[in-house]
């Protein structure tokens, strides 16, 4: 059962006037609760009604089904590529579960069947385009996220939906382009296409009216047409220009983990100048926050590492909360999970994950250099 903001605030108070409440002797008991009081009223100001909160478990609720899915051997026995029919639908599904922002089912339902479906067609882009901009050069494929970077802005101006399919592209080129797909893994892209569709869709329709889109997040990019050019197009222009800025720089000295730039320049170009710069800021903050925090987790990654996924889950739920508003959080959030989350895949190396974090950073001060110099927008 839920309970609304007026249930929870009677609920409280009848447990401070409970008997015995605050009696001497109990030193342990009033410091658990005043720690218990203490998160709860940190939820209260992320996620005041927690429809946040209930966003936050459907998401992860919908990678963990796409993953169980895309582990059975009877969906994907034959198929080539079968190994990654799992990490692919699970990534198609929790993403596309992020940017649906819709009010009914129905709607949302619509919504998360096409976002998968993006997602899909973006890993395609990639396994079609690599193999011809290979011949360029060694960071010649990154151009592919370019493309994509270009995308996630200029898409915005169709709605939410748009917004949503931009970014759904995007993602699926960089897994593509982190798994190294190629034209043989077409089927497997597909079916996972299929399965993020259903194991996204189904939690939707659970959560039902108890979950409320954030409005801060279906805002439209409103800015004088001081270039007589869409706003949104010269989003994408500033992304794009930024992330080509990081496959040159690639190109010509190498980058341990240059898509991790490109995505970092790509989602921190907002609707002004001004605007990027704070997201800048913010996810400099939340990176500097969330890495250390799982590095300091990695020991769970070894020992314990169902209570490492527990971890990384939590950290999900607290980034759906904070993303409409609190965007350190969020980065900080998110930085934590991949932190665990790629210990948890194999990768310890120490220097890598450093890597990743650093370029990171990189990849959003190259998105305010191009924010604040290609065609800037003022708010």
């Amino acid at each position: 059962m839920i309970l609304d903001d007026d249930d929870r605030e009677a609920g409280t108070d009848a447990h401070d006037r409970a008997p015995g409440a605050g009696i001497r002797g109990e030193p342990n008991g009033e410091g658990e609760r005043g720690v218990s009081r203490s998160v709860t009223a940190w939820l209260e100001r992320i996620d005041p009604g927690t429809h946040r909160r209930i966003k936050g478990l459907r998401l992860v609720t919908a990678y963990g089904i796409a993953a169980a899915l895309g582990a059975l051997q009877d969906i994907t026995h034959g198929l080539p590529g079968a190994t990654l029919v799992g990490s692919l639908a699970s990534s198609f599904a929790l993403w596309a579960s992020v940017s649906e922002a819709r009010v009914s089912r129905a709607e949302s339902s619509r919504d998360l069947a096409l976002l998968c479906a993006a997602a899909a067609f973006g890993a395609a882009m990639f396994i079609g385009f690599a193999p011809l901009l290979q011949t360029i050069g060694k960071a010649a494929p990154e151009l592919t996220l370019v493309t994509g970077a270009f995308l996630v802005g200029y898409l915005k101006r169709f709605g939410i939906l748009g917004a949503g399919a931009g970014s759904q592209i995007y993602i699926g080129q960089l897994l593509a382009y982190g798994a190294q797909l190629t034209p043989v893994d077409l089927p497997a892209v597909a079916v996972a296409g299929l399965i993020a569709m259903l194991a996204s869709i189904v939690p939707r329709l659970l959560s039902g009216p108890a979950e409320r889109p954030a409005t801060t997040m279906l805002a439209p990019v409103n800015v004088p047409g001081r270039w007589k050019l869409p706003a949104e197009l010269i989003m994408g222009l500033q992304a794009a220009s930024g992330s080509l800025a990081v496959v040159a720089l690639n190109e010509a000295v190498g980058l341990k983990e240059s898509a991790w730039a490109i995505t970092a320049c790509t989602y921190v170009v907002a609707g002004s100048a001004s605007g990027t710069a704070e997201r800048v800021r913010r996810r400099i903050i939340g990176t500097l926050i969330g890495v250390p925090l799982g590095l300091v987790c990695l020991p769970l990654v070894e020992h314990a590492p169902l209570l490492a996924w527990a971890a990384a889950a939590v950290a999900m739920i607290v980034y759906a909360m904070a993303l409409p508003n609190r965007y350190d959080i969020a980065c900080a959030a998110f930085a934590f999970t991949l932190i665990v989350t790629l210990a948890i895949g194999g990768v310890h190396s120490i220097s890598l994950l450093g890597a990743r974090a650093w370029e990171t950073l990189l990849g959003g001060v190259f998105g305010l250099i191009a924010a604040k110099f290609i065609f800037p927008l003022r708010s």
